[in-house]
C-alpha cells in the first residue's frame, strides 16, 4: 500500500472575478487569495484583459471595467508571476499549496488556464478543494443547501460576498474554518 503524501499542506483560499463564464473567451479581471488559517496573509492583483468579450452581468457583479483595466491592470504574465511568487512564499519548499474555493471549479479553471497559458505550470497542481462539496459531504446536505444564501446566515452573520477577489477569499476562508469546526447539522 502506498502511503499518502505527508508533506504539510497550506490551505489557500482563492477567488477570482471574471468578465464571463470561461477563460477561453473571457478574461480573469482580478485574483485574490489568502492563507485559510492566516487570512491577513493575502494577495490581490487586477489584470489587463486578455480578451475583449464580456457579459454585462459579469461586469455588473464585479464592478470592474475592461476599458479601465486595459490602462491600469497588470500584464497577465506579470500578474501570474506575482501570484506564483506569493504562493511560493506562503507554501515554501516542503509544503503543498492547496487551492480552496467556494465553487472552486469556476475559480480554479481560470487560475489553471492563466498559469498554464502564461507560465507553463500551475503551482496548485491539477486539483482544488471545493467548499460547497466539502459542506455537502460533511453535513449530508443537498446541493441547493450549499449556496451562499444558506451558508452566509449560518457562518458569516448573513453578510453577502463583496465581489472583491481578496475580500471574498477572506470570507471564504472564514466560512471554510467555520464549516470545518462545525460538529453537527
Amino acid at each position: 500500500m502506498v502511503e499518502p503524501e505527508s508533506r504539510p499542506e497550506v490551505l489557500i483560499s482563492v477567488d477570482i472575478e471574471a468578465a464571463g463564464p470561461n477563460p477561453s473567451r473571457f478574461s480573469m479581471l482580478s485574483v485574490g487569495a489568502c492563507v485559510v488559517d492566516d487570512p491577513e496573509r493575502g494577495f490581490y492583483v487586477e489584470l489587463k484583459p486578455m480578451h475583449q468579450a464580456a457579459t454585462s452581468k459579469a461586469l455588473e457583479v464585479t464592478g470592474l471595467s475592461l476599458e479601465e483595466l486595459t490602462i491600469t491592470g497588470v500584464e497577465p504574465e506579470a500578474a501570474m508571476r506575482r501570484f506564483a511568487a506569493w504562493i511560493a512564499e506562503v507554501a515554501p519548499p516542503g509544503r503543498v499549496p492547496v487551492f480552496v474555493g467556494f465553487n472552486a471549479p469556476f475559480d480554479w479553471m481560470f487560475v489553471d488556464y492563466y498559469f498554464h497559458s502564461l507560465l507553463g505550470e500551475n503551482p496548485f497542481g491539477h486539483s482544488a478543494l471545493d467548499i460547497k462539496a466539502y459542506y455537502m459531504g460533511k453535513m449530508s446536505s443537498t446541493w441547493a443547501e450549499t449556496s451562499m444564501r444558506h451558508l452566509s446566515p449560518k457562518y458569516l452573520a448573513g453578510r453577502p460576498l463583496s465581489h472583491n477577489a481578496l475580500g471574498d477569499a477572506r470570507d471564504q476562508a472564514e466560512l471554510f474554518r467555520a464549516i470545518m469546526a462545525d460538529e453537527g447539522q
